[in-house]
């Protein structure tokens, strides 16, 4: 079994850090470009197999999916767990992590992963039900995040949220658009998850239930809620900035 990416960026992203789970590269014949170049140095360098097709054949491969010039084929990555996550939270004594309840567009788990490790996240935590999967279009969007930042899928995700907190002293803080405190409101150092639920729905009843905080964004426009990714970039620098005003202070 293998997963494929589409790509420049991803490609080379992946080939950076799990260059030995790469299987096999297709490339446009004929395509050259100075960006294309040093990637095909690198695959040829590492004895990786790069086959070049015509447009036709590379659109087959593709099945469908935007390929700019360039599939690899690569073997998946062990889904990670429980167990994964509290091997990361025994050696973090002041965690930061992300917890998408009922995300299921891979466009904005992508996105989400990109933001989290440009925020410094330690973990992104998913239930394994109602969950988008870590597709070749959400690490695409991810451009290169994927490689790097855990992703946990668990089984129960109340179950999981009860346990960082009593394990771990996590403060678990939910976001919710009637939340009466806002997000600039609030104190947000220290051992933190970051709740996000789903555009519309949101939270689901158990997940919001183990919150022990809910905050806002405040909004001054006529849109009443934003994208669930660029909501996401909003809260977790908001907690970097209190993190690194704390450690400057």
């Amino acid at each position: 079994m293998s997963e494929q990416l589409y790509g420049i960026h991803a490609v080379k992203s992946f080939l950076d850090r799990t260059p030995e789970r790469v299987i096999e590269v297709y490339v446009l014949k004929g395509r050259e470009d100075k960006r294309l170049q040093p990637l095909l140095n690198d695959l040829h360098r590492l004895g990786i197999s790069v086959q070049f097709l015509n447009r036709q054949a590379l659109d087959n491969k593709a099945n469908g999916e935007v390929h700019n010039g360039i599939i690899a084929r690569v073997q998946p990555a062990k889904e990670l767990n429980e167990h994964d996550l509290e091997q990361i939270l025994a050696n973090k004594p002041s965690p930061l992590l992300l917890v998408l309840d009922g995300i299921t567009d891979p466009h904005n788990l992508g996105a989400c992963l990109r933001t989290a490790d440009a925020a410094g996240v330690d973990a992104v935590i998913v239930p394994k039900d109602k969950s988008a999967q870590l597709t070749s279009i959400a690490r695409k969007v991810a451009c290169g995040a994927a490689e790097v930042i855990p992703l946990i899928r668990v089984t129960n995700l109340a179950r999981t949220l009860r346990e960082i907190q009593q394990a771990h002293n996590v403060w678990v803080v939910g976001t919710a658009g009637e939340a009466s405190e806002n997000l600039y409101q609030t104190k947000l150092t220290g051992a933190i998850a970051l709740v996000m639920g789903a555009e519309g729905d949101g939270m689901r009843r158990l997940t919001r239930e183990c919150c022990d905080q809910l905050v806002s964004i405040p909004m001054a426009g006529s849109v009443s809620s934003l994208n669930v990714s660029v909501a996401t970039g909003v809260c977790l620098f908001e907690i970097v900035r209190q993190r690194t005003q704390t450690i400057n202070q």
